[in-house]
């Protein structure tokens, strides 16, 4: 078996690429009338009186590329693949008490591939288990980096579990759709799901104000909603946030978790002094960020390594 390590920089892409095209127009299914019929939408305000939960979790991970490599079999067949780390990580944030810290951190290197019965690669003190994938494809090498960083958040999340608390899981809940009371989180917007008239509702929303709850359809289905944060006025997107939870809950659980991320949310938001992407990247996400990637070490380093080793 021979490793060959690609001498580009992971952090410029790699030294081949193959065009996407155009994207595709939005083909999610959408009902809007779970919470008010679309004739009806409006923005929504929490209910007077209601209070974030005492206990709120906050769950991220971060992953990177540390080389991309190809692995010639005995055959003499050469496998693409990537060396990656990931981390992932919990800031439990007491609101009672106005106390956050990080609860924990975990940290996994893998080298992805399709060849079959990969032995770990060993470069100085750091180890990538083999971690194989159904194709060499870019695609299919970032996805399997990212179903095992999933799982790596889902593993952390159960540590710190109690009852009472929120979950908040930065980005799509997708497969961690089964945690019990668990939003998830996306600040970045690729697609326009509501037709023109419901996506006036969105753009016209106050700080802490909400959509009604609909359910989103692409490859899974969700209850969704979109919420403004507090911050300066800007362009009509500013601060809109998108919120998810379980298709498998009732609407009028769905409703009542997006009461509850309205009174929630709003109190996590960054500043522009902060961070460049405020006020959507939650101040104790942006904190968990940070640690989470001086966890992975020097990319430099461990790319040097992985190329000692190939040599």
């Amino acid at each position: 078996m021979k490793l060959h390590v690609d001498a580009w920089d992971p952090a410029y892409g790699q030294s081949f690429d193959a065009a996407d095209g155009p994207q595709a127009p939005s083909t999610a299914q959408i009902q809007p009338d779970v919470e008010l019929p679309a004739r009806a939408w409006r923005a929504v305000d929490p209910p007077t009186g209601l209070e974030a939960p005492g206990t709120v979790l906050i769950v991220d991970g971060v992953q990177r590329v540390d080389a991309r490599v190809w692995i010639t079999d005995d055959a003499g067949t050469t496998h693409p693949g990537v060396a990656a780390s990931y981390a992932a990580g919990v800031v439990r944030c007491e609101l009672g008490r106005g106390v956050a810290q990080v609860a924990t951190t975990r940290i996994e290197r893998g080298l992805f591939t399709p060849l079959e019965q990969l032995p770990p690669i060993v470069a100085g003190n750091i180890r990538y288990p083999g971690r194989r994938v159904s194709r060499g494809e870019p695609k299919d090498l970032a996805l399997g980096v990212q179903r095992h960083m999933r799982a790596l958040e889902v593993g952390v999340s159960n540590e710190e579990r109690a009852d009472g608390d929120l979950l908040i899981v930065d980005g799509p809940l997708q497969e961690r759709a089964h945690l019990p009371r668990a939003l998830g989180y996306i600040k970045t917007h690729r697609a326009e799901y509501l037709p023109a008239e419901l996506t006036a509702v969105v753009t016209s929303l106050r700080g802490g104000q909400r959509t009604p709850v609909f359910v989103l359809g692409t490859s899974w289905h969700r209850f969704a909603w979109y919420l403004r944060l507090p911050g300066p006025a800007g362009a009509p997107w500013n601060g809109i946030v998108r919120a998810e939870c379980s298709a498998d809950l009732t609407p009028s659980a769905a409703i009542d978790l997006a009461h509850l991320s309205a009174v929630t949310l709003p109190r996590f938001a960054s500043q522009a002094y902060k961070d460049p992407r405020a006020p959507q990247n939650l101040v104790p996400i942006a904190g968990l960020e940070r640690k989470l990637r001086a966890m992975l070490g020097d990319a430099r380093l461990l790319h040097r390594a992985l190329t000692r080793v190939a040599a």
